[in-house]
């Protein structure tokens, strides 16, 4: 019998490749609920963490000396993410269906951990970028009950005020969203449950040509 893994990497990285399909050109500059953080960024933000945790599940090489990433920058995202962003997330979640990808240490971003909090990292990162994106582009989410029963308990464990550079400070649930995982993952983590884009409609044209140009959108 095959051993059982921690967790399945599969329903968030199919969640988001879902989303991707209705991320329309007039959004990439967008906000997001991460703050600063356009569509676009976030996208860059998911290429880069997507090849770093799959090295991570792989023990490919140490970058832990290496320090962390460059900042995500919507100037980063190449023309053909579209293509090339789900392929990405697809070796991520097949990755971590290898179970040494479980053990020992990984290395991803600078930082090095036991492999099996790296993978509960990627998998909340998958989460919570998913709704990110989702929030951000006006569609639907919906989480893996099993993945976020799992997060509830890794991101209770941690500080209250947050780790800089992963995670804000924890905000306030409401009382209806008490017995709800994902609110509870979400304010845990330091996003607002309740976070909308600060206002609606089309991004117009001439803005979107000057600040994310038709060379950088989808191939």
């Amino acid at each position: 019998m095959a051993a059982r893994l921690p967790l399945d990497l599969d329903p968030p990285v199919r969640q988001i490749r879902a989303l991707l399909l209705g991320v329309d050109d007039r959004e990439l500059i967008a906000p997001t609920p991460c703050p600063g953080w356009s569509v676009a960024t976030l996208l860059d933000h998911l290429m880069s963490l997507a090849e770093a945790f799959t090295q991570a599940a792989r023990k490919g090489a140490d970058a832990s000396g290496d320090g962390p990433p460059p900042a995500p920058s919507a100037t980063h995202l190449p023309p053909h993410w579209r293509s090339r962003l789900p392929v990405l997330l697809e070796e991520l979640a097949t990755a971590w269906k290898d179970p040494a990808a479980w053990l020992g240490t990984a290395h991803a971003g600078g930082v090095s951990m036991p492999a099996r909090e790296m993978g509960t990292v990627a998998a909340n990162e998958l989460v919570l970028h998913g709704w990110d994106l989702a929030r951000a582009t006006g569609q639907d989410f919906a989480a893996d009950p099993r993945v976020l029963a799992t997060l509830v308990d890794f991101l209770a464990a941690g500080p209250a005020e947050g780790t800089p550079g992963f995670l804000g400070p924890r905000v306030p649930i409401e009382p209806e969203d008490a017995d709800d995982d994902l609110p509870r993952v979400l304010a845990l983590a330091g996003r607002d449950p309740s976070w909308r884009p600060p206002r609606a409609g089309d991004v117009p044209s001439a803005r979107l040509h000057r600040e994310y140009p038709p060379a950088a959108r989808s191939a």
